[in-house]
């Protein structure tokens, strides 16, 4: 992939602060798939029921929520920012660390929750702070922020997975049947769902034996180094209090010819560059004042409601997708073998990985807009097919892998789309992450329900709906695109030549003419000069006019 010199000169620009944000996603996907596997050794831990740990996934979801509504709040300067990530990253090294600690199934679903708050927070700032660097240019840096998310998800339950229990991890002499079964209800357990698992009676009393914690110790090592990379950013930033002294380095060359490049070459993009802080980037709650309204058009509203309940659909089609994919495959009629089934969502999930990497070259060629209509597109169309071959084991696994490439770049892309189309002034990544966390949680809860009351089928069925109504409300995005006022500045002015008339045009005679050398003074003159009847009224040298 070759970029142009000005992206790469921005890339190398801003190295430190990107691959930063993109240690601290990677500290987000490690973080946000590590608690299913290891749900089963850590109810051993806090000797809990089914039905309580699995709180601990609401704990972990809703604070997460919570989290990305209000982490706008620190991006109102780079320091609070990058403060904020450090604080995340940190606490998420400190969880890994004290989640053997907790004994007592509450202390762990707080423990859970100060995780699902640093999260939230990750994933708004990284999102805005991205955004803020590269703006028209953010869709590819973007697609590689979401891909470290992706490595760190499939990372952890590898880390765990060498020491999980393969036996019941309570010693009892009552219920020894479950311990074959372990392996099926560790990978049917999804959030605050046990599902049809109410049945198996697992012992709460007894000598617990597991050996979990070396797991959440190992992911606490790896994940360390990320806290120290913000603090390194921030010693750089002149933003530690103790070494805020010193004098800012100077620029390097490539710094130097991004500052110093013809303006006739990207003015638009510097203009950007050098544009105050947006004041619309801020928390939810700020978000809805009414001063960031005032003389809105209805197609501002329209922009932000229809990219979150785009994303409301998609990320929530990946929570529920990879949460009963294992239990719809082990039902009726497909009747998976259950150690085969295991593998779909390890199968999804490696396709959303794949997907995101192979979206960082391919979003550098085709814009935001087109890479959503594909990714939408293609989730409606896979499982119309799943629908159709739903008695195929063979097309479930080729289904799932397409669904995990066509959702992998459509919350990046769909990002980058709608911060272009509002031109970073509007609340954009805020709403759209909120609108992602709730889909994610609140979908998972629905197809849970249904499943309950309706059957493994209702599955597909609740898929093919959620995808419908994604392309949808991205339809309606489109024409709220259309409708929504383009910018005045950053184009060349073609339609505004033939509209001189007046003083302007006896300027551009002047200049023409030779008269004189016009200049940003003199023409300011001229525009404050009177009305001519005709050119030949003005002095031949108006800078000496008294206006």
């Amino acid at each position: 992939m070759v970029w142009d010199e000005r992206v790469a000169a921005l890339f190398r620009r801003n190295l430190q602060p990107t691959l930063t944000y993109w240690s601290v996603f990677f500290s987000f996907g490690l973080c946000i798939a590590f608690l299913g596997p290891t749900l089963l050794d850590l109810r051993c831990q806090t000797q809990s029921s089914l039905s309580q740990i699995t709180w601990v996934f609401f704990s972990q979801q809703f604070c997460l929520l919570l989290g990305s509504c209000l982490g706008g709040v620190f991006k109102r300067t780079l320091s609070q920012s990058l403060v904020a990530l450090f604080a995340s990253s940190l606490a998420i090294s400190v969880v890994f660390a004290i989640i053997p600690l907790c004994h007592n199934v509450v202390v762990l679903a707080v423990v859970m929750a100060m995780a699902g708050l640093a999260m939230g927070c990750i994933d708004t700032i990284s999102n805005m702070q991205l955004v803020k660097i590269y703006q028209k240019d953010s869709a590819i840096f973007l697609q590689a922020l979401h891909f470290f998310v992706g490595f760190g998800a499939l990372l952890s339950p590898l880390i765990a997975d060498p020491f999980l229990s393969d036996t019941n991890c309570i010693l009892s002499n009552s219920t020894l049947n479950a311990t074959s079964n372990l392996p099926h209800i560790r990978k049917s357990l999804v959030p605050h769902h046990p599902g049809n698992l109410s049945y198996y009676e697992l012992p709460m009393k007894g000598m617990v034996v597991t050996r979990v914690s070396y797991a959440f110790w190992i992911m606490a090592l790896i994940n360390l180094p990320v806290p120290i990379a913000v603090f390194f950013l921030l010693y750089k930033e002149r933003l530690v209090p103790c070494f805020n002294n010193g004098r800012r380095p100077l620029l390097s060359a490539d710094e130097l010819a991004m500052e110093t490049q013809p303006a006739e070459k990207d003015n638009h993009s510097g203009a950007l560059q050098r544009a105050p802080p947006d004041r619309g980037h801020d928390d939810l709650l700020s978000c809805c004042q009414s001063k960031n309204f005032r003389g809105a058009p209805y197609s501002y509203f329209a922009v932000h409601v229809a990219g979150a309940l785009v994303l409301f659909m998609s990320d929530g089609i990946i929570g529920e997708y990879s949460g009963f994919v294992y239990s719809y495959a082990v039902e009726e009629p497909l009747s998976v073998v259950h150690k085969v089934a295991g593998y779909l969502p390890s199968l999804f999930w490696g396709f959303i990985t794949l997907g995101r990497l192979i979206s960082i070259p391919v979003s550098y060629r085709m814009k935001p807009a087109t890479m959503v209509s594909i990714n939408v597109v293609g989730v409606l169309v896979t499982f119309l097919l799943l629908l159709i071959f739903s008695y195929s084991v063979v097309f479930l696994f080729v289904g799932t892998a397409c669904l995990g490439l066509f959702l992998s770049s459509t919350f990046p892309s769909m990002l980058a789309y709608t911060e272009d189309i509002l031109q970073y002034k509007g609340c954009a990544t805020t709403v759209l992450v909120t609108g992602a966390a709730i889909g994610e949680m609140v979908l998972q809860l629905l197809v849970g329900s249904i499943i309950h009351d309706q059957g493994s089928y209702s599955f597909l069925v609740c898929g093919m709906i959620f995808g419908g109504l994604a392309f949808t409300f991205y339809t309606f995005l489109l024409f709220f695109h259309r409708m929504y006022p383009k910018p005045s500045s950053g184009k060349k002015m073609p339609a505004v030549r033939p509209t001189l008339t007046g003083k302007m045009t006896c300027a551009l005679t002047y200049s023409q003419h030779g008269a004189f050398q016009v200049k940003c003074k003199e023409m300011f003159i001229f525009l404050l000069l009177p009305v001519p009847s005709s050119c030949s009224d003005l002095p031949t040298k108006p800078w000496q006019t008294q206006v």
